[in-house]
């Protein structure tokens, strides 16, 4: 059905500048010539692939994700291996200015000599930005890579072990003819499910732009023809012959297979259905995202200043929906005699404060300390005093109980010589039933 489609796209494919040949190949570093793992290999091999077939890239931000994609024998396109992206800067959305510290967003050329075997991060190749498309809307920047090392500032980084295969997928390729190698790059999957959560999102119209060439390659599994005109990405369209795209100038009429075109209107209304629903479901709260040119701008302001070795916060600005700008407080160090200087006394300054704070903490620990001690002593002498009080009364009323049962003498006729013992005794008995009675009250409440 798409076999058609498949060809052209080979065929302009070729159209690029003329690939290495095993000369150059010989040339590069040790470390740029390492193989694919067998394993690798055998997984090509089971889905009819060769290991210099062209090859492809796809890199999701969100996901964090660079997926490398290569043709099999009927030219369309499989997945082959998937890595995780170990650094790249700045937000999701495009890249706008030079200094913005975005990684790019769109579809980019790989040729021969963008391929780096001696980069600084161990191996990488530029992704060809700015291309046509950015050039026609004005944007800037330079040296955007795809590297080694785990650092970015704009760049998409991977480990050390990620780049020396992802860099032999490029070399095999070009060695097997490919002249050049599409990547395209997006901020997340371009699903019905992501697209809403970013519907309200500044940059949603330039996202809309992207998905068509994201699912024109769904559809058909070959890495889909660009072209530019109007400044937008236009896919898989056929300019009358004699006319060309114009990237700043009016898009020319153009064609497209007719099964193409049928397949496409089918995932669209596909996609419609799905999107329409995942607007009324519940679905995760969006990432960060650039806020256009104007925080562009801010960013790039500040990394020059950076870049200049003035003093700036240690993270660049953020540009809030509301307009505001959000800034940290937190100085970064620049290596260069008054920035060293002014390092030593923020470093100065912030151990006094310190020293200052753990001294002021600690003298507030005292006094919460004695103002503890001297409420739970309070607190203990109201309860010794509640306590005696209570016994207290409980013995007049033990006493008062025994005096009320005590029999009454009516008359005495003559005193009898036991009549004295008989009445201390009494009042001995009376006097050790309050004592027992005051020492289990005691007992009782903790006396």
């Amino acid at each position: 059905m798409f076999a058609k489609l498949a060809r052209t796209a080979l065929v302009i494919a070729a159209i690029g500048v003329a690939g290495c040949n095993d000369s150059s190949m010989k040339d590069f570093a040790p470390h740029a010539n390492k193989p694919l793992p067998e394993k690798i290999l055998a997984s090509m091999k089971a889905k009819g692939m060769t290991r210099t077939s062209p090859v492809m890239a796809r890199i999701f931000k969100e996901e964090g994700k660079l997926e490398i994609w290569k043709a099999k024998t009927n030219g369309r396109y499989d997945l082959v291996a998937s890595y995780d992206i170990c650094k790249w800067s700045g937000k999701l959305g495009p890249k706008y200015t030079e200094g913005d510290r975005q990684a790019p967003e769109g579809f980019y050329t790989v040729r021969p000599a963008q391929m780096n075997p001696r980069s600084s991060y161990h191996l990488a190749f530029n992704i060809g930005y700015p291309n046509v498309y950015d050039r026609a809307n004005g944007r800037t920047g330079s040296h955007l890579m795809v590297h080694g090392a785990c650092s970015s500032s704009g760049c998409y980084s991977m480990t050390d072990a990620q780049i020396e295969q992802i860099y032999a997928f490029g070399r095999d390729a070009f060695q097997g003819g490919q002249t050049e190698f599409q990547i395209q790059a997006f901020p997340f999957r371009m699903t019905a499910a992501n697209m809403a959560r970013y519907r309200k999102d500044p940059n949603y119209e330039f996202w809309k732009m992207l998905k068509v060439g994201y699912d024109n390659f769904e559809i058909t599994k070959v890495p889909p023809k660009v072209d530019v005109c109007e400044k937008r990405y236009v896919f898989n369209q056929v300019a009358p012959d004699g006319e060309t795209f114009d990237p700043t100038g009016a898009c020319p009429a153009t064609t497209q297979p007719d099964s193409l075109k049928s397949a496409f209107n089918a995932y669209q209304s596909t996609y419609e259905a799905a999107f329409n629903g995942a607007v009324k479901a519940s679905v995760p709260a969006p990432k960060p995202t650039i806020g256009g040119i104007k925080e562009a701008s801010i960013v790039s302001e500040w990394s020059k200043k950076r870049a200049r070795g003035e003093r700036v916060p240690i993270d660049p600005p953020s540009f809030n929906a509301d307009g505001s700008v959000t800034e940290t407080a937190r100085m970064g160090r620049i290596d260069s005699p008054a920035g060293r200087k002014m390092a030593a006394l923020d470093a100065e300054k912030a151990a006094k404060q310190k020293a200052d704070e753990q001294r002021l903490a600690a003298i507030e620990a005292a006094k919460a300390e004695k103002a503890a001690a001297k409420a739970l002593a309070a607190k203990t002498q109201a309860l010794a005093e509640k306590q005696t009080a209570r016994i207290n009364s409980l013995a007049e009323e033990e006493e008062a109980s025994a005096a009320a049962e005590a029999p009454v003498a009516t008359a005495t006729i003559a005193s009898s010589p036991d009549a004295a013992p008989a009445a201390t005794q009494a009042a001995n008995a009376g006097e050790s039933r309050t004592t027992r009675l005051k020492k289990k009250l005691l007992g009782m409440f903790g006396g």
